[in-house]
């Protein structure tokens, strides 16, 4: 008989498996991934021969390396037809940055966290951590706090416990009820900014993207550095970011959002 539950935790391990030989970036040998695992020796080993034999892990037996399978690619090209707002979106966040001459983010929420899914950028004359396929904190991305800001009360409140408040700067906001007070800040003005708080150097403003029924499906950015530019700079292109917005929110009415429960 199947049991669900079991099942539930079984899968849930798995994904833990690939998440961790993602997080490496590289080809990693078995000895790197069991010293930072939680697992068992004996558990480990199983769920990368499990892996490996789907197709979601590849191993080479010379190098005695593990890395992310070809299956992947597959996998990760039809959740970006049907879950990323990227098909619908790449001509609004183009012409944003042809405007603005900035960069753009486009990022969506994934198990409490930024999943950025598209960057445009006119100049390359600086650069940011973020880039498509990235992950980072809600509470500290201007893109993060947008889409927090507009969640509902349940999904903001659980997304928050989720949180770990790790101040990657000075400026970091660590604290819940801070950050409580700026959501509604936000929800307020419709639109957030990253004063550095999370890459020293670079700040951001940020605008949910919403449906006609007020459903939070995203958020996009325009990002630039201080070195070039301050936080009174990015306020000026605020109504072309909303313009930005609206018109991916609108294109958004007929695309299968995901939630966030």
């Amino acid at each position: 008989m199947f049991d669900a539950p079991n099942a539930d935790g079984t899968v849930r391990k798995a994904i833990q498996v690939l998440d961790q030989v993602s997080s490496f970036g590289c080809p990693v040998w078995f000895s790197e991934l069991l010293t930072n695992s939680s697992f068992t020796k004996p558990n480990l080993y199983r769920f990368l021969q499990t892996l490996t034999n789907q197709g979601t892990l590849a191993f080479d037996p010379e190098r005695q390396k593990y890395w992310m399978g070809i299956r992947l690619v597959r996998l990760v090209h039809s959740a970006w037809r049907q879950s990323s707002l990227v098909p619908i979106t790449r001509p609004h966040i183009e012409s944003l940055a042809e405007k603005v001459g900035k960069a753009v983010h486009l990022a969506q929420f994934d198990n409490d966290k930024v999943l950025f899914v598209d960057k445009y950028k006119v100049k390359d004359m600086f650069d940011t951590l973020a880039q498509a396929g990235k992950i980072a904190p809600g509470y500290c991305t201007g893109v993060g706090k947008a889409i927090l800001a507009f969640m509902t009360e349940a999904q903001q409140n659980r997304s928050l416990d989720q949180q770990s408040y790790k101040a990657y700067t000075p400026a970091t906001l660590s604290d819940r009820t801070a950050l409580v007070a700026e959501l509604a800040w936000i929800r307020k003005n419709g639109v957030a900014y990253d004063r550095e708080e999370h890459e020293q150097g670079i700040i951001s403003i940020a605008s949910p993207i919403l449906t006609s029924k007020g459903r939070v499906v995203g958020a996009v950015s325009i990002a630039t550095s201080t070195n070039r530019y301050k936080i009174s700079d990015l306020k000026k292109q605020k109504p072309y970011l909303l313009k930005c917005a609206n018109l991916i929110g609108t294109e958004a009415e007929s695309w299968q959002v995901p939630t966030w429960s």
